[in-house]
């Protein structure tokens, strides 16, 4: 009873892992669609979130029936109730990917985004993409390092989003009032997809260690995971 009980609650960690690979996969293919004007690609990146809705629903059942069935305490109950917080994090992301999606739908067949902004905008797909597999990859290891590292990661993020607001604010912008808010909602959907795969770090740092992550900052956390899982 206990195996199974066990298996389930590893079957939590999988969903969650196979949520944020898919999230991160939708915000790259989301990224080319806006960048190439590839209606196909977007289409498939909108229809594809369903998915990941999908799994979400799957994980919250699992997990309140867990709740249910097992009563769990302690480090037990902690994993349980930051997986659902971290499934919502997770479908938050691919709606984000979906928002990008959606916007190469809505100008197509023109381009979304001015040729001088695709470098900009194609940095933010990429390191959106990686700092979702990171966090995919800290819910597997448990690395609390690797997820206190996101944070400094997310600060390129900021960089890129800022570097998105001078082009707008230039005087010298010529692309039209429709074309800023495009580009301002594409910076705010990335900037928020990075936000989303640095706050499922942190969750994994709170399941591991039972501290927050923003408490962690400069001090070993080596031991205090140690005494944790001890």
């Amino acid at each position: 009873m206990r195996d199974a009980y066990h298996e389930e609650l590893d079957s939590i960690s999988d969903s969650l892992v196979e949520m944020a690979r898919l999230v991160g996969s939708a915000i790259g293919r989301a990224t080319t669609s806006i960048l190439d004007s590839d209606l196909k690609l977007a289409e498939s990146v909108i229809e594809a979130d369903q998915k990941v809705d999908d799994l979400q629903h799957e994980l919250e059942a699992r997990a309140i029936a867990l709740l249910a069935r097992q009563q769990p305490v302690a480090t037990d109950l902690r994993i349980v109730v930051t997986s659902l917080r971290m499934s919502a994090d997770l479908e938050r992301s691919g709606d984000l990917a979906q928002h990008v999606a959606k916007l190469t739908r809505l100008r197509y067949p023109e381009r979304a985004i001015p040729h001088d902004l695709h470098a900009t905008i194609l940095e933010m797909g990429q390191l959106a993409q990686r700092l979702m597999a990171k966090a995919a990859e800290v819910i597997v290891t448990k690395d609390v390092d690797l997820a206190l590292q996101l944070e400094t990661d997310d600060d390129e993020m900021d960089l890129l989003h800022r570097t998105l607001f001078q082009h707008l604010m230039d005087e010298r912008w010529k692309h039209g009032i429709e074309t800023a808010v495009d580009v301002t909602l594409l910076g705010r959907y990335y900037e928020r997809f990075a936000d989303h795969a640095v706050a499922v770090a942190k969750r994994v740092v709170f399941l591991v260690t039972g501290e927050h992550a923003d408490e962690l900052q400069g001090t070993d956390v080596s031991s205090v995971a140690g005494v944790e899982g001890a």
